[in-house]
């Protein structure tokens, strides 16, 4: 129980360090930056309040996953995974924000995706309760995917 309870702390700690960090490598929110605001944005753009309650509750939901990731297959490949997920998700907000690279933004959004998919595949299969731990940040990535992708075609 201990182990389960420091691993879930640990991701817990790291998930929201990447948060964090992806958030200062932005160099400013979006509402304070004047290229993101220039931008045709979608539509379906959802209000500023969305994006943190979605990565916090994406991030926490992450978190329980990796403790069980861990703790039912705690291999090194695993771990090269949730790095390369890492660096993933922390570099997509210099990415787009700061160097307004929208097309290279939406490759690393697809990659993103497709590391979660593997790490999924990889260790549980699809027909099983740890999909839905997961599931929100697939959405989550779709939406963001769509977003990108949208301001990619209409600017």
């Amino acid at each position: 129980m201990w182990k389960n309870t420091r691993n879930f702390l640990l991701f817990f700690v790291i998930n929201f360090g990447a948060l964090g960090l992806g958030s200062f490598l932005m160099g400013s929110s979006p509402i304070e930056n004047s290229w993101y605001q220039s931008l045709n944005l979608a539509p379906w753009t959802p209000p500023g309040w969305v994006f943190g309650a979605a990565w916090t509750t994406i991030m926490l939901l992450f978190s329980v996953y990796m403790t069980v990731v861990f703790k039912e297959n705690p291999t090194r490949s695993n771990k090269i995974i949730y790095t390369i997920h890492l660096l993933l998700n922390i570099g997509w907000n210099p990415v787009f924000f700061q160097l307004h690279l929208i097309l290279p933004g939406l490759i690393v959004l697809a990659a993103l995706f497709l590391v979660l998919l593997v790490t999924h595949n990889k260790n549980f299969g699809w027909y099983n309760w740890k999909t839905l731990l997961i599931t929100p940040y697939l959405v989550w990535l779709c939406i963001a995917f769509s977003l990108n992708l949208y301001t990619l075609i209409y600017n």
